[in-house]
């Protein structure tokens, strides 16, 4: 039961669909979202990032485009993996996800912040941040938070660490295990590098970005052994856990 549970939850019919609702749940708070400070339109970096090339292609469109795609390339994956497995989705084994995800952002704090104390001394700090309150209503953080789980693992595992790996491999000639080490290394300080950038920006500390390496680290291994809606939900749940802290 548990071998059944471990492979079926990274497949994607089960991973992608997981992580729908957090698709769904950002895209509605983001719409409901107020103007930012100087009248500024406030949604997710990593999501920003993923949007600037449909933004570049079609204006004032890119972003539904870029959404459109989004959820036309999660559905043909998910429809694919069904017919190849002839099987059905089980609600009881997408609930045994969360329960896992909820688990990992509980413990994510501890031993990463245990890490960054251990590497740096001194007490552990709060980890991955979020705007300050006074500037940023707590509906608009949520909406940031649940937006890090989806497009920051889309961006940053996916897309970052999937291209560098290849290209570590195929055009540096790399061993694939010398490559993929290199890949979540370089994934994993650009991912923290990337908290610092933009006029919401985290001002730079040496903990916070410590913190945030090791967690790309931590973000690179779960998404290989645990796929991509466990991984996107943790991350989610633990910037929730934060902000109601």
């Amino acid at each position: 039961m548990i071998s059944t549970y471990w492979q079926a939850s990274r497949a994607p019919r089960y991973s992608l669909l997981f992580a729908l609702p957090l698709l769904i749940l950002y895209e509605v708070l983001a719409a409901l979202a107020p103007a930012g400070p100087q009248g500024m339109t406030i949604r997710n970096g990593a999501d920003v990032a993923l949007q600037a090339l449909f933004v570049w292609l079609a204006g004032a469109w890119g972003p539904r485009l870029f959404l459109l795609c989004l959820i036309a390339v999660g559905s043909w994956l998910i429809a694919k993996d069904v017919r190849a497995n002839r099987a059905s989705i089980r609600p009881a084994l997408l609930g045994g996800m969360l329960l896992e995800a909820v688990f990992l952002a509980l413990a994510f704090g501890i031993v990463v912040g245990g890490l960054t104390s251990a590497i740096l001394g001194g007490p552990p700090p709060l980890a991955i941040g979020t705007p300050p309150p006074q500037q940023i209503d707590r509906l608009t953080l949520l909406m940031i938070s649940l937006g890090a789980g989806i497009y920051e693992e889309l961006l940053f595992r996916v897309l970052l660490v999937g291209a560098l790996a290849w290209l570590g491999h195929k055009v540096l000639g790399w061993r694939p295990l010398v490559a993929g080490v290199a890949a979540t290394v370089t994934g994993a300080l650009i991912f923290s590098a990337f908290h610092y950038i933009g006029p919401f920006g985290d001002n730079w500390d040496i903990y916070s970005f410590v913190f945030r390496s090791i967690a790309g680290l931590f973000f690179s291994g779960l998404y290989l052994l645990r796929g991509f809606g466990v991984t996107a939900w943790t991350h989610a749940l633990y910037d929730v856990f934060l902000l109601i802290r």
